[in-house]
């Protein structure tokens, strides 16, 4: 990995001890009650603080005039069809954001629910699309103490902090129930897909308590990474003299967030299972015709334990059985009464009544004795619909049923295979745990950055029941009703079928122009040996479909250009989903959909999606069907989507070996290059921007050749000719070799100014800044084990420039690489995101600096935002990370897709050895560069050789050892 004496002098930055007394540490060291050595930790009385929003200057608002009237109109005009902008930045919250986040429940694809470092279940992911950010207060856990003899009674929520109404006479809700725990004394600890909340010594001075949080998110493992299931294990240790009857209470509201409970017509329903798991279901009638919920929470009897339920009780004076009334009798009894397991479904709720549920586990622990109790959550939502009618099942019904009592057996399933699970996560994350080379920042945040995979709004469905709409369906692409389609195939002398497709839509605006294809030549297969992209996956590597949204307010579905960044993380631990991804886009580039849409940056008009272009997303209220939700700009004029498809897919190719992949994708990847010819205007191999923000930086406008596209084009052109050899389309290679050739040398007479490439090559003020991403294609190019695209020097000259301005003139290097400044050290505030900081980006750029061999340099980047957006002199953007901040530190869109980028820093210091061989420099002709490839390069700098080998027998490709 790394060189072993970087980074000594940053381990044990934030100790066990500093948070959890040695003493406690020792009685709890039993049945991985214990939290990790390594984990990020936060006092449970520490302040949540309100996190601030940018805000946008004076000018920039002036530039944004029409975009924004347009974009208030469009808003308005889906609001009048019951449905929500994609982008929607008129209508915020009513709770205000805070610094109160932690490790979310669940596995991916299902629904989520987060859970605040505190305590408090909040952020309500279970309709797609819809977050419900404020926390349901009668969802707690809490815990009731009785010493023989009965002289010390202790009873409390197990959560800081004091319920409106608290000490109001008369009140029968939450705020009657004890909240006596100050979290002094407590302390939580996050290592995704875990936390532990450690109390020490509340509130009982001599019970010693941890709760263990564990979710299936388990690397490779398709079937229980997508159920929607939670445990919490209790570990209770009596360090006292005299026998404690412990009782700890699990409440549940019938609720999906909101005011959901409200609604009326649920229903709740005690049962008992098989293996002594038992609990209450809790049926809820969503609104609007979403489909409905059915929660589970249970409790594990054992020899010790014994559990009992509440399956009613409301908030209200007027319900039969209060929140107050339930509270006092666990605080008399410590239980509840047995019978209540025979009392059957509930009567449904009435509008505006809150029904919910508890469940008690109580035990017996002797002096100086420990005892385990574990509870779970799970639900149960088989059915995903979006809002504009298509329904499919969620992946997790392939392994449970479509029934909503599914909730039943998932919750027993959890409590009866949890401990695998932990086994399993400690398989994966020891070796990163135990690298000693290694930040301690880093190895925690690597792996909490990925809470984004289930709190992401993330959808995983079942293929057989999208057969309809799948990759794999016949149906031919949406044509509007101008475009003439024929098609035609013949056999080459290479045995490769090709198909001649004629007559591109054209958009009235652009006739004439020359800037949309008239013809398509893509090989389709070998002859005689057919496939096509209808054919479906076999049965080992069908894994559903997969979404996830770019963020919270950024409503669209697996965002490409964002992907670009954040794909790392799903290729080395989820592959077969990374595939199944790019299989879709891979079938969009030849669809073409040409209803019209208003493009509100310009208010232009054009159509929906454009053959040969690869689309900015997956749609957002039906998705598949329906894609670039996207419109401020058309992007398919934007001209770092199709690099990003070619760069995405060799990578892919060339780490798992699929060669099946390789071939099903390659007539994309073939329109996807020869769609960008029509964006090179001067002939010399190298694509120009045209005068807007055209490419993933949307306000930051760019003129002529770009560092940005111009590297990803570079690198595509180099990874399209690599994969056209390695399977067999020599004319391709050779042709796209040429324009490499041809295309590097443009691109470095350009923009090469002997220390970096400049922003663009155009006139304006801007032109000279230095952009943090600026090579991006080469990040791509060494990821993939192909040659770099550049000299050594030139790189590193480059990524010592960006570290000694971007990143150490802002703040000392404390919050970032800031996305653009000037030659004279002053930050480019030519638009909003040129003077902001990306997270995403800045871990990308670190992964740049590990390729390059500039370790320490890297690891600085990266640290700063750990120290600004995770640490507790920080902003608050602990399991939220935004998109981005300010100088200041005010975030735009919290709990965004591209932070995942984290994952290519671990994919540069373990790079597999790609199964197929990269191609020799020879093969590009490459005189001006050294005689290693860039990964040889790389390991003889560091000191190091990659770590893992994945190996391909026929097709499959995915048993590997990782």
């Amino acid at each position: 990995m790394v060189s072993g004496t970087i980074f000594h002098c940053k381990k044990n930055s934030w100790p066990r001890e500093e948070y959890v007394s040695r003493v406690t540490l020792q009685l709890l060291d039993y049945d991985s009650a214990v939290p990790p050595e390594q984990a990020w930790r936060r006092r449970l009385n520490s302040h949540a603080n309100i996190l601030k929003e940018f805000s946008i200057t004076f000018m920039e608002a002036v530039k944004m005039v029409g975009l924004g009237f347009r974009l208030w109109s469009y808003v308005r005009e889906e609001a009048s069809h019951g449905r929500k902008a994609p982008i929607d930045p008129f209508n915020r919250e009513s709770t205000k954001p805070s610094a109160s986040q932690g490790v979310p429940l669940g596995g991916m694809g299902s629904g989520s629910i987060s859970r605040g470092f505190r305590g408090e279940f909040r952020q309500w992911q279970i309709i797609p699309g819809i977050c419900e950010a404020s926390p349901v207060v009668a969802n707690q856990f809490s815990i009731f103490i009785s010493r023989d003899g009965g002289s010390r009674k202790y009873a409390s929520v197990l959560a800081p902090g004091q319920p409106e109404g608290l000490g109001k006479s008369g009140d029968q809700g939450v705020s009657s129930w004890g909240w006596n725990l100050s979290g002094q004394h407590s302390s939580y600890h996050a290592l995704f897909p875990r936390a532990w909340t450690i109390y020490d010594g509340e509130p009982d001075p001599e019970l010693k308590i941890s709760c263990r949080q564990i979710s299936p998110f388990i690397p490779h493992n398709y079937k229980d990474s997508s159920l929607p299931a939670a445990v919490f294990v209790y570990t209770l240790v009596n360090n006292g003299k005299e026998r404690a009857k412990v009782s700890l209470l699990f409440t549940w509201a019938n609720s999906v967030g909101g005011v959901s409970h409200l609604s009326g017509e649920h229903v709740n329903e005690p049962f008992i299972g098989e293996d002594n798991v038992s609990g209450v279901l809790l049926h809820h009638k969503t609104a609007k015709d979403n489909p409905p919920v059915t929660f589970a929470i249970a409790a594990c009897e054992t020899q010790n334990v014994n559990v009992t339920v509440l399956p009613c009780f409301g908030l209200a004076e007027g319900s039969s059985i209060t929140a107050k009334d339930m509270w006092s009798k666990m605080t008399q009894d410590g239980q509840f009464d047995r019978e209540n397991f025979s009392a059957g479904p509930s009567m449904p709720s009435m509008p505006g009544e809150t029904l919910c549920a508890a469940i008690s586990a109580s035990t017996w622990v002797e002096p100086h004795g420990k005892c385990t109790v574990a509870f779970s959550v799970a639900w149960s939502s088989p059915k995903v619909k979006f809002l504009k009618g298509s329904s499919y099942y969620r992946r997790y019904t392939k392994y449970y049923g479509t029934s909503l009592r599914a909730a039943e057996e998932l919750v027993h399933y959890s409590l009866t295979n949890y401990k695998r699970w932990e086994e399993d996560i400690e398989k994966w994350q020891d070796p990163v745990l135990k690298d000693d080379r290694l930040p301690e920042w880093y190895k925690f945040t690597l792996f909490n950055e990925l809470y984004f995979l289930v709190a992401g709004g993330t959808v995983w469905i079942d293929s057989a029941e999208a057969a309809g709409s799948s990759l794999y369906d016949k149906k031919q692409p949406t044509k509007d009703e101008n475009t003439k389609f024929t098609s035609a195939e013949k056999v080459d002398s290479k045995g490769l079928v090709f198909e001649h497709r004629n007559g591109a839509n054209v958009d009235k605006a652009d006739a004439g122009k020359g800037n949309v294809l008239e013809e398509i030549v893509v090989p389709l297969r070998k002859a005689k040996q057919p496939f096509s992209l209808a054919e479906p996956q076999d049965e080992c590597n069908d894994v559903g479909r997969f979404l996830y949204l770019e963020g919270v307010e950024y409503v669209m579905w697996c965002t490409y250009d964002v992907h670009f960044y954040a794909s790392f993380a799903l290729l080395d631990l989820f592959p077969k989903i990374e595939l199944s991804i790019q299989r879709e886009f891979a079938k969009a580039v030849l669809s073409e959909d040409g209803r019209k849409v208003r493009f509100l940056a310009e208010g232009n008009w054009g159509i929906r999606k454009v053959r040969g272009a690869v689309p900015h997303d997956l749609g957002t209220h039906d998705p598949w069907k329906e894609m670039n939700a996207y419109n401020i700009h058309d992007t398919s004029k934007w001209k770092d989507l199709n690099p990003k498809f070619v760069l995405q897919v060799y990578r892919d190719f060339a780490a798992t070996g699929d060669m099946a992949f390789g071939i099903d994708v390659w007539p994309s990847v073939r329109a996807a290059m020869e769609y960008m010819d029509q964006f090179d205007m001067d002939g010399d191999g190298l694509i120009e921007n045209d005068g807007f923000p055209d490419q993933t930086y949307d306000t930051w406008t760019v003129h002529g050749v770009s560092a940005y596209c111009g590297c990803l084009w570079l690198a595509a052109l180099q990874a399209a000719a690599a994969m056209a050899f390695q399977l067999g389309d020599e004319e391709f290679g050779e042709k796209y070799k040429r324009k490499f050739q041809m295309a590097k040398h443009a691109f470095e007479a350009k923009l090469w100014n002997g220390s970096y490439f400049n922003y663009d090559s155009g006139s304006s003020s801007n032109s000279k800044s230095i952009q943090a991403d600026q090579l991006a294609g080469q990040w791509y190019t060494a990821s993939s084990g192909l040659p770099n695209l550049f000299d050594d020097f030139k790189i590193k000259s480059t990524l010592q420039k960006i570290f000694d301005y971007n990143v150490m003139k802002v703040k000392g290097g404390r919050a970032g690489a800031v996305n653009g400044i000037h030659p004279n050290g002053k930050v480019d505030e030519t638009c909003m995101q040129s003077r902001e900081i990306w997270t995403g980006v800045t871990y990308a750029v670190a992964a740049k600096m590990i390729l390059a061999g500039m370790e320490e340099q890297a690891f600085s980047t990266a640290e700063g935002i750990f120290i600004a957006g995770w640490s507790e002199d920080g902003y608050g953007y602990w399991f939220q990370t935004p998109e981005a901040w300010t100088m200041d530190g005010h975030f735009r869109s919290l709990i965004y897709m591209r932070p995942l980028a984290i994952w290519g820093m671990q994919w540069a210091l373990s790079m597999p050895t790609a199964v197929i061989e990269a191609p020799k420099i020879n093969i590009m002709d490459r005189s001006d560069l050294p005689a290693l490839s860039s990964r040889s390069t790389r390991n003889e700098a560091g000191g190091r050789k990659a770590s893992r080998k994945m190996k391909c027998f026929g097709n499959s490709v995915f048993s590997c050892a990782c």
